[in-house]
């Protein structure tokens, strides 16, 4: 994305990465090694996009939409489920069912998230906040995605304020910890 992308472009851009994984995760092997490997950069990829939306866009959403709210708690409950999901086929065998009951599960509720944010939720957000403000939203986004944490973590505060501080924290441990296990570079 050039320097001028608003946060819509940025996130519409992971969107289409995400369906891309999820098309080649579809076209693999089912419990081959290519599809485990797959499957690990679609959840880094997630949770990466997961962190910048928690730190920018729901802030944005709650300050610009008149419901935006019950929009962002909405938002955020699907991100909360979305990393349970990753985290359970994360400790789940690939060879075996629960692997793929929970790679549908995953796909299922990821796809639906993009649908809603791109047809419902960032036509609204575009309408409502100021140009200049998407502009530098998007820019946010980028830089946050580079340090973002890798790993999901269910359980920890959805509070733009405290994203930004677990971020600081968790991101180079989980970078420092996917070097050394190759995690994500198969």
């Amino acid at each position: 994305m050039d320097s001028q992308s608003g946060i819509v472009q940025e996130l519409t851009a992971d969107h289409a990465r995400v369906r891309g994984l999820f098309d080649r995760i579809r076209s693999s092997e089912p419990g081959s090694a290519e599809r485990a490997d797959l499957v690990e950069q679609a959840g880094i990829e997630l949770v990466r996009h997961s962190v910048a939306e928690k730190e920018y866009l729901y802030p944005a959403v709650r300050r610009h939409l008149p419901d935006g709210d019950g929009w962002a708690d909405r938002e955020l409950a699907q991100h909360q489920e979305v990393e349970w999901l990753i985290a359970a086929l994360e400790d789940a065998e690939p060879h075996g069912e629960e692997y793929g009951r929970l790679l549908l599960a995953l796909i299922t509720k990821v796809t639906e998230h993009l649908v809603e944010e791109e047809q419902l939720l960032f036509p609204r957000l575009q309408a409502l906040c100021p140009a200049g403000e998407l502009r530098e939203l998007g820019g946010k986004v980028r830089a946050a995605e580079v340090s973002a944490p890798t790993r999901p973590r269910p359980l920890a505060p959805d509070s733009a304020a405290l994203v930004k501080v677990g971020a600081r924290v968790w991101g180079p441990l989980d970078r420092l910890r996917d070097f050394t296990e190759r995690r994500g570079r198969r």
